[in-house]
């Protein structure tokens, strides 16, 4: 029997996770300088707590066995802080600005033939602010984020749930769902073929049009028949669009720059808890190709009732955030060539000389490794000195010490360039 990991799921070796943790620590800096602290909730939830009121579908959640209640592994954390946040947090001041690295297990309808069942994920949640300052810090966070790995070339789908489900709202409940999966996936023939009047089928082909530059959106939008809270909307997703502008601008130093956003108010979520600004970001794969699959390197929203379905007493708290998927941010660093090529090499190499040196070699390594940053190896094995160096250089370790019976250290220095034996001290 050959043993091997199930089906859905992947093993991380050393280089994959000296990438990982490259692109998590960069991030984490950044969001460290905003003022955001590393919050950890568990892998294990009940199932009505994953299922968020109903906007995350049963069928994606793996489900645990359990005796006494339903359980399931988390396919996102937002409802997992969430929750957090208003029984183990609830004292907190707000706003509260947390962050995570964690992984997620979620099934989809591609989920089948060994396909992937297990992600990494990075984001942020600002939770307890409402308004344009708080969508605008999220968005911009997220722009450092992306530049802070070098990522430059990427673009911000940007959309309005309040706006997208009030236009959804004229369509007759019995095939509104229909209509909503047809625009969703930006499926033009499915809408063409529903049984829709005349001016409902124009509606719902309009709707798939809004997206482009966000001038053009809005202008578009500007001439439908809006109510006050549709107005309301559409003032602060433009308000929102201009003070991106300026701050973007100003942070790049690029003056005739504009934050790069496409409007799309025909966006979807497939978690149907958001109440605000929808987006998602996509990497350069797609900008540069516009036949190529879009390559969405991270999405988010305004959730401003998913923290009153877990609150004792329902008070609802706003909430604000974004995940960047860190499996493809990864995918789109290698292309870039900013990724770690090879695990970080050992400094140091001690070996004993003999058996009597033993606890000698010991207390060097140990003393050696009291210098922050530095890795030392012991040599384990009974082999010849050549075979020790041999070890070394496929190692790209520089240094051996060789420990002798009395405790005293010879120092070999070998050349990485030329790969022979250099200099002793």
């Amino acid at each position: 029997m050959v043993y091997q990991s199930p089906a859905g799921a992947r093993d991380l070796l050393p280089l994959d996770v000296a990438q990982k943790h490259w692109v998590e620590a960069r991030l984490q800096q950044v969001f460290h300088r905003w003022g955001y602290h590393r919050i950890i909730t568990s892998t294990l939830e009940r199932l009505d707590t994953l299922m968020a009121g109903g906007a995350i579908q049963r069928s994606t959640v793996i489900q645990v066995q359990d005796r006494e209640e339903e359980l399931g592994l988390r396919p996102e954390l937002t409802a997992s802080i969430a929750r957090t946040a208003v029984t183990r947090m609830a004292g907190a001041t707000f706003p509260q600005r947390l962050y995570y690295n964690a992984n997620v297990f979620c099934r989809t309808p591609d989920s089948s033939h060994n396909r992937q069942l297990e992600f990494y994920q990075t984001g942020v949640e600002l939770l307890g602010s409402e308004g344009l300052l708080a969508d605008a810090e999220v968005l911009l966070l997220l722009a450092e984020c992306l530049n802070e790995l070098g990522l430059h070339n990427w673009q911000l789908i940007l959309g309005e749930a309040e706006i997208t489900q009030s236009l959804l709202a004229s369509f007759p409940a019995s095939g509104r769902d229909r209509v909503r999966q047809a625009i969703a996936h930006l499926d033009r023939v499915t809408l063409e073929t529903l049984p829709l009047s005349e001016d409902l089928r124009a509606r719902a082909l309009m709707m798939l049009d809004l997206r482009g530059h966000p001038a053009d959106v809005l202008q578009k939008v500007t001439k439908l028949s809006l109510d006050a809270p549709q107005q309301a909307a559409l003032h602060r997703l433009k308000s929102l669009v201009e003070i991106l502008d300026r701050c973007f601008s100003v942070d790049s130093n690029q003056n005739s720059q504009n934050f790069p956003i496409i409007l799309d108010l025909s966006m979807i979520r497939t978690f149907d808890y958001y109440t605000g600004i929808v987006f998602e970001v996509i990497g350069n794969a797609a900008i540069d190709n516009p036949t190529a699959q879009p390559q969405i390197l991270g999405q988010g929203g305004r959730y401003d009732q998913l923290l009153g379905l877990y609150h004792p007493q329902g008070k609802t708290i706003p909430g604000v955030g974004f995940v960047l998927n860190t499996e493809d941010l990864q995918q789109a660093l290698l292309s870039a060539d900013r990724l770690p090529q090879a695990t970080p090499a050992s400094d140091w190499l001690v070996v004993a000389r003999s058996p009597a040196a033993y606890a000698a070699a010991f207390a060097y390594a140990e003393k050696l490794r009291c210098t922050p940053g530095l890795r030392v190896e012991m040599d384990l094995g009974d082999r010849q000195p050549e075979e020790i160096r041999t070890y070394a250089r496929q190692r790209r370790i520089q240094q051996i010490a060789w420990l002798k019976d009395d405790g005293s250290a010879e120092i070999e220095t070998l050349k990485r360039e030329q790969g022979r034996a250099g200099s002793r001290e």
